[in-house]
Formats: structure tokens, sequence, C-alpha cells
């Protein structure tokens, strides 16, 4: 066996690229998912990065009446659509509670997670509220 050793002088450039921008009916198309295809949130013990952890293994209690409204301009750009506050959500497990995750379980996927305001520790069989929160993505900077 033979084994050929090259040198190489690897030269690099830089090309900037341009950002392209969307159009406001493409982050609403985005956006209309959650309004569309979200149908639980769950408060969770962390961030969860999958289905599976947003609706067991980190879950610490859900609502099913989740209602998000039609995507509206963010402060500061871009675009972004609100839920409705949560008044009857169910601790099913205890712990702290330091985020939430909004999920379609028709097609078991995760569709958002974020902080909540303050953790707060939760004890099983007890009940949960949510205040209205948005969810945005903002313009390109």
């Amino acid at each position: 066996m033979v084994v050929r050793v090259y040198a190489c002088k690897l030269t690099l450039t830089h090309r900037r690229e341009n950002m392209a921008s969307l159009g406001d009916r493409v982050f609403d198309a985005g956006l209309s998912t959650l309004d569309t295809e979200a149908n639980k949130i769950t408060v969770t013990s962390q961030e969860s990065t999958t289905f599976a952890e947003g609706n067991a293994t980190h879950a610490l209690g859900n609502s099913t009446s989740l209602s998000f409204g039609a995507p509206a301009d963010r402060s500061g750009g871009g675009r972004e659509v609100t839920a409705a506050a949560i008044t009857d959500g169910s601790i099913t497990a205890s712990g702290t509670a330091t985020h939430y995750a909004v999920l379609d379980t028709t097609n078991s996927r995760l569709l958002a997670t974020g902080a909540l305001t303050a953790s707060q520790s939760v004890t099983s069989g007890n009940t949960f509220n949510l205040a209205s929160f948005a969810i945005g993505i903002p313009d390109p900077s």
C-alpha cells in the first residue's frame, strides 16, 4: 500500500451574503401553526426539547384550553401571536415549574417552549393559572 501525502495551501475568502427579507405572510404562516395545531400546554420542570419531554418527562401539569390569537405586529419588529390566559390548569406531579411547552398532541409535536415569568413549586392535585403571553418571530437584524 502506498500512501501519498500532498501539501496543500488553503485560501479562504470571505463572501458577504445579503440577508433576504421575509414578508409578514411568511412569519404569519409559521405562527398560525400555533393557532391551528396547538391543543395542549404543559408546565414543566425544565425546558423541553422534544415532544416526549414536554408531554411527559418534564411535565408537571397541563391544560387543553389553549387558544392563540391571529398574528400581529411585534413590538420592536416582526410578528407574534398571543395566547389567552390559562385558568384551568391541572397539576399532575409535584416539583418546581420553570417552563411551559406548547404541544400538538395529534401529531406528537413540540411547537414552542419558554421560561415562566417566575419558577413555582407545585403539588400534584392542585391547579395552575398562566397569564396571557406572546410568542413571536423578530425581524432580521
